[in-house]
C-alpha cells in the first residue's frame, strides 16, 4: 500500500519541474491529493467497484456497545422504556458514497455473524410484519455518528469501512505512526489519476502571480 509520504513526494517532484515553491507544504499537497482521492472513491462506489478492494477499508475491530432507549435510536412510533444496543462512542467519520456511509461489513467481533444494514423506519416496519418471528437476521443502522444494533445483546461489534481520513495507528508504547508513514487508503490504480488532478490544481496555484506589474497589488484585487 502506498504511503502518504510517497504520494506527496511524487507530486512534489513533478511540481518542481514547473516551479519550485518553498512555501508549498507537504500538508497542502496531501490535502489536495486527499480531496481528489475522496471524489474518485465515491465514483468507484457509485459504479459498485469498491467492496472487493479490502485494502482500502479501515478495520475497527472492537466497538463497545451500550444500552440506549429506543427513542434515541430514531425509531418513531415505538414506546420509551425499551432498549437497543448502541456503540458507546461515536465511530470515526465514514466517507459517504451513493448509499450513505461506505461500510463493507458490520459483524460480531469474530466475524462469524454479519449484520444487515437498515434504517430506523425500515426496522419498525420489519418488526411489524407477520413473518418477523422467523427472521434470524441481526440488523444495524448508522445515525448521528453512532451504530445502533436493535436485536442482538452483544458487548461489541467489528466494522470495515472507508473513513473520511486515515485513523492514526499507535503501537503498544503509545507512540503514534508519523503521518507520512501511514498508508493512503486508495486503490492503487487510482493513485495516478488522483495525483494528476492534484498536480493540475497546484500547478495553476503556483502560476498565479502574487504581485501586480506596476503597483504591487495582487492581480485579483
Amino acid at each position: 500500500m502506498t504511503t502518504i509520504g510517497e504520494s506527496v513526494s511524487r507530486v512534489r517532484n513533478t511540481l518542481k519541474a514547473v516551479k519550485e515553491d518553498p512555501f508549498l507544504t507537504d500538508r497542502a499537497i496531501y490535502y489536495c491529493i486527499l480531496k481528489y482521492a475522496k471524489t474518485l472513491i465515491k465514483r468507484e462506489d457509485n459504479q459498485m467497484r469498491l467492496m472487493r478492494m479490502s485494502s482500502i477499508f479501515s478495520v475497527l475491530p472492537y466497538l463497545e456497545l451500550i444500552d440506549v432507549d429506543k427513542v434515541e435510536a430514531g425509531c418513531t412510533g415505538v414506546y420509551s422504556g425499551c432498549y437497543f444496543k448502541r456503540t458507546k462512542d461515536k465511530i470515526p467519520t465514514p466517507l459517504n458514497g451513493m448509499f450513505g456511509p461506505i461500510i463493507r461489513t458490520t459483524s460480531s467481533i469474530d466475524g462469524t455473524i454479519e449484520l444487515a444494514r437498515t434504517e430506523p423506519g425500515t426496522w419498525v416496519s420489519i418488526t411489524k410484519s407477520t413473518t418477523y418471528k422467523y427472521n434470524k437476521k441481526v440488523y444495524f443502522w448508522y445515525l448521528n455518528g453512532y451504530i445502533y444494533v436493535p436485536n442482538a445483546d452483544w458487548d461489541a461489534i467489528r466494522m470495515e469501512l472507508v473513513l473520511e481520513d486515515n485513523v492514526v495507528n499507535c503501537d503498544p508504547a503509545n507512540e503514534c505512526t508519523l503521518r507520512q508513514e501511514q498508508s493512503f487508503n486508495l486503490p492503487e490504480y487510482l493513485f495516478s489519476e488522483a495525483e494528476q488532478y492534484a498536480i493540475k490544481e497546484l500547478t495553476m496555484t503556483l502560476s498565479v502571480p502574487t504581485d501586480g506589474a506596476d503597483d504591487g497589488q495582487n492581480a485579483f484585487r
